[in-house]
C-alpha cells in the first residue's frame, strides 16, 4: 500500500475499461485521481465510487481543453504527478474499407488527444522537476492489424511519440519519464464491443476468438501503478508489452 501516495493523477477515458481499472488502482495506492471522460454522466458515477477522486469532463480531441484542465488542476492542489492517456475508440475496418471519417475520428480521440496530454502534461511536470507520463498503446502497434487499421496507426503513432518524449526529457533534464502500455487482448468494453460486431457478421470467427487468452483489466493497472510509482525511476521511453506472450507465440496463445 502507499505506493503512489498523494501522487496526483489525470487519466483519460477513465469512464470504463482499462482507464478505470488504472484510476481505481492508483487510488488503491494512495494517489488523487482525476477521472477525465467526455462521457459525463458514467464518468461521474463511477468517481463517485472512488474514494477521494473526482470527475471532470473532457473532450480530448481539443487542445484548449487540454490546457484548460491541467492549468485547473494545478491551480486547484499545486501539481500534477501521473498522466495516464488512455482515450481510444476502434472500428473494425481494413485499410480498404476504412474512410476518412473512420480515420480522423479515431485519430483524433488518440493520435491528437495524446499529443495534446503529452504536450501540456510536460509543460508543467519539467516546471515541478518531474512526472511520469504513461501512454495506452496496443500490441497492434507491435503486430500487424489488418481489419484495425487506423487504430493500429494510431497505436504506432502514440509509440513513436512516448519515445521522442522520453529522449526530450532525457537529453534536457526535465525529469520527467514517458513511457507506453501495449495491453493484448482484455477484458473491456471495447473488446466485448468488437466481438458483438464479429458475432454478427462472421460466426465462425467470433467462435474462435472465444479460445484466445484474453487478460483482466487489472492486469494492465498494475502495470500502470509500476511506471507511476517512483519504482519505475529508471524506465524511460520503454513500452511495456502486456500480453501473456501473444505477440511473441506462432499461432494463438489459448484461453
Amino acid at each position: 500500500m502507499g505506493r503512489v501516495t498523494d501522487k496526483v493523477a489525470i487519466i483519460t477515458g477513465a469512464a470504463s475499461g482499462l482507464g478505470l481499472a488504472s484510476a481505481r488502482r492508483l487510488a488503491e495506492e494512495g494517489a488523487r485521481v482525476v477521472l477525465a471522460d467526455i462521457n459525463l454522466e458514467q464518468g461521474q458515477a463511477v468517481a463517485d465510487e472512488i474514494p477521494g477522486a473526482r470527475f471532470e469532463h473532457l473532450d480530448v480531441t481539443r487542445e484548449a481543453n487540454w490546457i484548460a484542465l491541467i492549468d485547473k488542476v494545478i491551480a486547484d492542489v499545486g501539481r500534477l504527478d501521473i498522466l495516464l492517456n488512455c482515450a481510444g475508440i476502434v472500428r473494425l475496418a481494413s485499410i480498404e474499407d476504412t474512410t476518412e471519417e473512420i480515420w480522423r475520428q479515431i485519430n483524433a480521440v488518440g493520435t491528437d488527444g495524446t499529443f495534446f496530454g503529452c504536450k501540456h502534461a510536460l509543460r508543467v511536470m519539467k516546471v515541478a522537476g518531474g512526472g511520469s507520463i504513461i501512454n495506452m498503446c496496443s500490441t497492434a502497434s507491435i503486430q500487424g492489424g489488418p481489419m484495425i487499421f487506423a487504430y493500429a496507426a494510431s497505436k504506432s503513432a502514440i509509440r513513436g511519440m512516448t519515445k521522442s518524449v522520453a529522449v526530450l526529457s532525457a537529453q534536457h533534464g526535465y525529469g520527467v519519464r514517458c513511457n507506453s502500455v501495449h495491453p493484448g487482448n482484455m477484458r473491456t468494453p471495447m473488446l466485448e464491443g468488437m466481438k458483438e460486431i464479429v458475432r454478427e457478421n462472421d460466426p465462425e470467427a467470433a467462435k474462435a476468438m472465444e479460445n484466445v487468452w484474453v487478460g483482466e483489466p487489472v492486469d494492465v493497472a498494475n502495470m500502470v501503478l509500476f511506471l507511476a510509482s517512483d519504482e519505475s525511476v529508471a524506465v524511460n521511453g520503454a513500452a511495456m508489452v502486456v500480453d501473456n506472450t501473444t505477440t511473441i507465440t506462432e499461432g494463438v496463445v489459448p484461453h
